[in-house]
């Protein structure tokens, strides 16, 4: 795949769960009622290497609202009750998807004052400085009470050996342990396991071929 098409990954809708891949209509397993979930509206170190943002878990309501969700979750830290139905009017979110993680970035920066920006992973393979750059990034982001908004593609493993897997999907990442060498993902499409952690290369090469918000 060549550094043109992934760019232009990140900014065609496709026909799943998340913008950005030709993949046909996602299977009714992606869709989850909405509900409360983990909550905790503040920043906690939790040992050393460690910190949480504060954040409201809600699922998604049905298979195409991940973007409007997981945007969802990253604003709750910011003690911003917005809903799915208004953030999904703002990504542009339709039966095929929220269209990247530039839209997403745009939405979280419209309500939080800029705080956010959008890094591109183009390779296929997440590379060591890409890599780095994500552990950096969560750190920094959790740091300051921000959760992390990630589109991804495909499947990975958690570190219980659980895979997950998407034809393309939006989740949020919300704590870090091990100085950001693993992370914990609250994931809208999974209200009975509403949070895993992983580890961070791993969530790194979910993400290849796409974006993330930090």
């Amino acid at each position: 795949m060549n550094s043109i098409f992934r760019k232009s990954m990140l900014s065609v809708a496709g026909l799943c769960v998340s913008g950005g891949v030709v993949a046909g209509p996602a299977v009714a397993a992606h869709a989850a009622p909405a509900q409360a979930g983990p909550k905790a509206l503040s920043t906690a170190v939790k040992g050393k290497g460690e910190r949480s943002a504060g954040y409201e878990y809600e699922a998604q309501p049905n298979y195409f609202y991940c973007g409007p969700a997981s945007t969802r979750i990253a604003l709750s830290a910011e003690g911003k009750e917005v809903s799915q139905d208004e953030l999904a009017a703002k990504l542009g979110t339709t039966e095929n998807g929220t269209d990247s993680a530039i839209d997403v970035t745009r939405v979280l920066n419209e309500y939080t004052g800029g705080k956010y920006k959008t890094t591109e992973i183009r390779d296929d393979v997440a590379t060591k400085e890409q890599v780095e750059r994500l552990r950096a990034d969560v750190r920094a982001a959790v740091d300051q009470g921000r959760p992390v908004v990630a589109n991804i593609l495909g499947g990975a493993l958690d570190i219980d050996g659980v895979e997950h897997s998407y034809p393309g999907h939006y989740l949020t990442v919300v704590e870090y342990k091990d100085d950001g060498n693993t992370v914990l993902i609250a994931d809208p499409a999974s209200p009975n396991e509403p949070t895993y952690w992983m580890d961070v290369t791993e969530l790194a090469n979910w993400i290849a071929g796409r974006g993330y918000s930090s």
